[in-house]
């Protein structure tokens, strides 16, 4: 940490200096532009930039299948607005595969495509982005993909158990629009601003983000077992029915304290929501009674659902510990 001395010119005008080092190493020196961010007792100072869109490249000569899809969403959840993805000579596999990692990515295209080289295009104006309608959109999707997947179970319906396994690509393409806006304001300050959005409000958008995904998670998971599953008798898929309406209170609780404008509404939701998780325990462990005198592989699989419905009860938990924290008064 360097410290400057503030100084007074002409009477009126407050001024420092910059540290060298920094000036340096950031290209700035006399007839430079830089912008400051005030943000409350803070001030932040960027060089200016000709242009915030940023574009990066990466090697894929040996990356193929999975590893390709993880490695292009890095890419965009990193920010660079154009990817350009090189090598000796792409082959038709790994084409195929770029497409469609960009088919899980919102707002992103192929635009060029040569021997040696596939770029990508993020198209979607950053300004136009919204962290908290994406949350909002994934607490929708999240929430009815819970619902759908216990009624899927419980009636026996297949084709609403797959429908569920599909949204879960939408739920998944909208975390990773939620985690490139988060880490855009990490990097500038100009992100948080053209968002209307505090960082420390990103942050509390993004880790509940994340529960949401792991709810939508376990969503799929309950198809797919249900999928596998005969009929459930009726004191079992009423239990179930039962839990699930507890853990979704618990997320709706979580989720109305977490954009409640009103402190003191955020807090009193957050700890109805918290105090609601406790119950769920108890609720589990009588649906472990039920399960007991079960065929033994319909009784795993029963079990396994009760532990997706319980872990996404306590997911709403965790959400709710976020909505407390960003309700807390500032220090």
């Amino acid at each position: 940490m360097e410290t400057r001395k503030v100084q007074v010119t002409g009477g009126s005008t407050y001024t420092v200096s910059l540290p060298k080092s920094w000036a340096t190493a950031n290209d700035v020196s006399a007839g430079t532009v830089v912008e400051f961010y005030p943000e409350e007792d803070t001030l932040l100072l960027t060089p200016k930039r000709e242009s915030h869109r940023q574009r990066g490249s990466l090697d894929v000569s040996n990356l193929e299948g999975d590893r390709l899809v993880r490695a292009v969403m890095t890419m965009y959840v990193s920010g660079f607005d154009v990817i350009a993805l090189t090598g000796g000579r792409i082959t038709t596999a790994q084409r195929s595969t770029i497409r469609s990692a960009t088919q899980g990515l919102v707002g992103v295209e192929v635009i060029e495509e040569t021997d040696g080289e596939v770029v990508i295009q993020d198209l979607l104006d950053s300004s136009e982005l919204s962290i908290v309608n994406a949350v909002t959109r994934m607490r929708l999707i999240a929430s009815s993909m819970l619902e759908d997947a216990v009624t899927a179970l419980v009636e026996n319906d297949d084709a609403l158990a797959r429908d569920v396994i599909e949204r879960d690509d939408d739920v998944d393409r909208l975390w990773l629009v939620v985690s490139r806006i988060f880490r855009a304001t990490l990097r500038s300050p100009l992100a948080a601003e053209e968002l209307g959005v505090s960082r420390e409000d990103c942050f509390d958008y993004h880790s509940s983000a994340r529960q949401l995904e792991r709810v939508a998670d376990h969503a799929a998971k309950i198809s797919h077992l249900a999928l596998k599953l005969e009929t459930v008798s009726e004191e079992v898929a009423e239990a179930l029915t039962e839990l699930h309406a507890d853990a979704a209170e618990i997320m709706e609780l979580s989720m109305d304290a977490l954009f409640a404008e009103d402190g003191e509404e955020a807090d009193r939701l957050g700890h109805a929501a918290l105090e609601s998780v406790l119950e769920i325990d108890q609720h589990t462990r009588r649906i472990d009674d039920l399960l007991r005198d079960l065929e033994p592989l319909a009784a795993q699989s029963l079990g396994l659902i009760v532990d997706s419905l319980s872990r996404s009860a306590d997911y709403g938990g965790n959400v709710a510990e976020t909505a407390l924290q960003k309700a807390a008064p500032s220090p």
